[in-house]
């Protein structure tokens, strides 16, 4: 067990990485708190782990809502009565190029910076009650390399490698540490949506995403899940302020 009586909250944790993540989490000993704002999913993935036995809660939670961000964690305290891990992985895609308006760039960084942001402060309050803890942060290759009509998206990726490394620094004294994982292409519920808004097969999505990774593939939520597993774990306890790249080789050239 390598996060045994540990008590972590994984946002976004109804599908996808999140799902993923919780799952792990909840294999490797710890309580789980999956907040999603999707309910449907959310309840899914509570009643998998729930079912096999391990022990976890749902909060529906909107990041992008400071009032939701602080009931969240004050939900996990009331279910536990700590927080030793927080994973920040609830997103929203809003990939639009220079045409973006001011709505589009007010969805995305309420979500990805502020949603980030908020939920991160109230869990380091908890954390630092408790006498430290971890929080990793999502990022993405999208932190590092340019995209076609990704400018929405990839500024609040790279905003949260820079988060990363400021949160590490002031969090430090209470012995809480932060890191931030950077995937590559994952097969993941938005990886479909956006091939159903541009028409394309799984076949086609595959052939055209994986040879960008030098290992010509796309990767799994479960291998980002256990690359954040690991930061969040004990066995990273000289680890802070950095980012690791989950990216199949695709930032490497």
């Amino acid at each position: 067990m390598r996060l045994p009586g540990k008590v972590a909250i994984v946002t976004g944790g109804g599908a996808g990485i999140g799902r993923a993540t919780a799952e792990r989490f909840s294999e490797e000993g710890a309580r789980v708190v999956i907040a999603d704002l999707d309910e449907t999913a959310g309840r899914a993935a509570l009643a998998t782990i729930v079912g096999a036995g391990r022990d976890a809660i749902f909060v529906k939670t909107d990041i992008s809502l400071e009032e939701d961000a602080r009931e969240l964690i004050d939900r996990s305290l009331a279910a536990y009565a700590r927080v030793d891990v927080l994973v920040n992985n609830a997103a929203t895609f809003v990939l639009e190029g220079i045409d973006a308006t001011a709505s589009d760039w007010q969805r995305s960084l309420g979500v990805n910076i502020v949603g980030t942001a908020m939920v991160s402060r109230y869990a380091a309050a908890a954390m630092k009650r408790s006498g430290g803890g971890a929080i990793v942060n999502l990022g993405s290759i999208s932190s590092f390399v340019a995209q076609p009509h990704f400018v929405t998206y990839s500024a609040t990726k790279a905003a949260i490698v820079q988060m990363t490394r400021n949160m590490a620094l002031d969090l430090a004294p209470a012995n809480i540490r932060v890191n931030c994982v950077c995937p590559g292409t994952i097969l993941t519920r938005a990886s479909y949506d956006h091939m159903e808004r541009v028409g394309m097969t799984l076949a086609q999505f595959v052939a055209e995403e994986g040879p960008k990774h030098l290992l010509n593939r796309v990767g799994t939520p479960r291998e980002v899940a256990n690359a954040i597993l690991f930061l969040a774990s004990d066995e990273a306890s000289f680890i802070t302020g950095t980012h690791l790249m989950v990216d199949g080789g695709y930032t490497a050239t």
